[in-house]
């Protein structure tokens, strides 16, 4: 009698894994602005009800295996959409000239800080759903957005006798508290106390006014 040999089985257990595949840097990288600007068009429209891996995959038109190789996770995800759309103030403080001093720093913030409300739909549209909802994600963005924004006001390098003098903190959240609640009220209202909040002009009216709050606050007006 004949004995066959034994089949080779075609269990996967059996076979030798295969090395996962990257993914080349471009790909890699295109792959991630996509899911970054899927986050941001599912807060704007939506809020934060409902956000996930899945929702956000399903936007990007990704796999969702992507998001938590690239990310890590939904709150990974959120905290590297919070970092890419953070108010970029600081940077306009640190390209003032080496020479200028913390007032010309503060007012180039402020500047800054104006311009970029505006230039950030999105970032507006997020922060006008966080009045609404509360949840740990909200909680989270929060927390980038108070991080780089005392990164912002370390930009500013005041003397030790202006720190001494000066309630930075409150200052600052002041100023920006104020030129965010104008930026949300141009989507809906056209003016503010007679300034035309949806006009370039009435815009340079309020930069000129921040900025001379701040400089007067560090005694440099």
């Amino acid at each position: 009698m004949v004995t066959k040999a034994p089949r080779r089985s075609r269990d996967p257990v059996h076979r030798a894994p295969r090395a996962p595949k990257q993914a080349p840097p471009r790909d890699r990288q295109a792959t991630q602005e996509k899911v970054l600007a899927a986050v941001g068009r599912l807060l704007a429209r939506d809020g934060f009800v409902g956000l996930g891996v899945n929702a956000v995959a399903r936007e990007a038109g990704v796999d969702k295996v992507l998001i938590y190789r690239y990310f890590g996770g939904i709150e990974a995800l959120l905290e590297t959409w919070g970092r890419s759309i953070t108010f970029s103030a600081a940077r306009a403080a640190g390209e003032a000239p080496a020479s200028s001093s913390p007032g010309d720093r503060a007012a180039a913030f402020v500047r800054g800080f104006a311009r970029d409300v505006r230039t950030h739909p999105e970032a507006l549209e997020v922060m006008r759903w966080e009045l609404v909802e509360e949840n740990a994600l909200t909680r989270r963005l929060a927390e980038v957005r108070e991080a780089a924004g005392f990164e912002d006001l370390r930009a500013l390098a005041l003397t030790p006798e202006q720190a001494k003098a000066v309630d930075l903190p409150a200052v600052a959240a002041v100023l920006t508290a104020g030129l965010l609640h104008l930026a949300l009220r141009a989507r809906s209202a056209p003016a503010w106390l007679g300034i035309p909040l949806g006009s370039e002009d009435g815009w340079k009216r309020l930069e000129a006014a921040a900025t001379l709050m701040a400089r007067r606050t560090l005694n440099e007006e």
